[in-house]
């Protein structure tokens, strides 16, 4: 008599939902020459900052980068935390966002902004040579005294239609934030949501989305049904890391999988 050995029904894999995309020729554009990923990526910036950085570098190229639209996004952070670090982010030489004359449809002249990323920080004058390149390909003849008229649609902040100056200074880091607090956790979200919201400040390379963590939710959650805390369900996944973490979605979603107590 053959013995049946009955297994669980194979769990259908969680998957984040896409990013929000911009407008096609926007977004976030990655620089050239960029080093590998690794752990060391960002740890001289503020835990604020180095959380965001790890977000936006697992962004996809044409990801939408503006303020309201990342802070939809981000589990932990705001539209004035996103703005202030984004600004952080550009002086610490990861980020330039570039304003462009171009022509539309009907031979209408516009303002666009492109937002170049980059993992490896920059010095101005490297990022003013990769900008002045940007501009002689994207400039046109416009007709005299034409104004700005339309900002690149993916970006959302007032302040946004000034142009981009790129001055010849050293770059600097952004001042560290000692004992920065937490951000103070919804009411509404699980135990099991705001573990997996904790990830990215911890390590950027694990900073998932709001969506992820809506996604993993179910699963960090069967980690607490079964007697664990916050503090120990983030420490088993952010252990022991490898140096290049392509999909912390996919990395933490296998985690919490192979990990889980007994």
């Amino acid at each position: 008599m053959a013995i049946q050995h009955p297994s669980p029904a194979l769990r259908a894999p969680a998957s984040s939902r896409p990013y929000p995309m911009a407008h096609p020729g926007y977004g976030k554009r990655s620089a050239p020459d960029q080093q590998p990923r690794s752990g060391h990526d960002f740890m001289l910036l503020p835990l604020r900052e180095r959380s965001i950085a790890g977000f936006i570098d697992h962004l996809p190229d044409g990801a939408a980068m503006d303020v309201k639209g990342l802070a939809r996004q981000l589990p932990l952070y705001g539209q004035q935390a996103v703005g202030s670090a984004l600004k952080a982010l550009s002086v610490a030489g990861h980020l330039r966002r570039v304003r462009c004359l171009v022509s539309g449809a009907g031979g209408q002249v516009r303002w666009v902004f492109r937002t170049f990323w980059s993992r490896t920080a920059r010095d101005n004058e490297w990022w003013a040579h990769l900008v002045g390149a940007e501009r002689e390909q994207s400039a046109i003849a416009g007709p005299v005294g034409v104004e700005p008229s339309v900002a690149d649609p993916s970006v959302a902040e007032p302040s946004a239609v000034e142009p981009v100056v790129v001055r010849p200074v050293t770059p600097v880091v952004p001042r560290q934030r000692a004992q920065e607090p937490a951000p103070p956790a919804s009411d509404d979200r699980s135990p099991a949501y705001a573990a997996l919201a904790r990830l990215g400040r911890v390590d950027a390379r694990l900073a998932l989305s709001a969506a992820d963590c809506a996604v993993l939710e179910p699963l960090a959650a069967e980690w607490f049904a079964r007697g664990v805390d916050a503090d120990y369900l983030v420490r088993a996944l952010a252990a022991g890391l490898p140096a290049q973490v392509d999909s912390p979605v996919g990395f933490v979603r296998r985690r919490l999988t192979d990990k889980i107590p007994p």
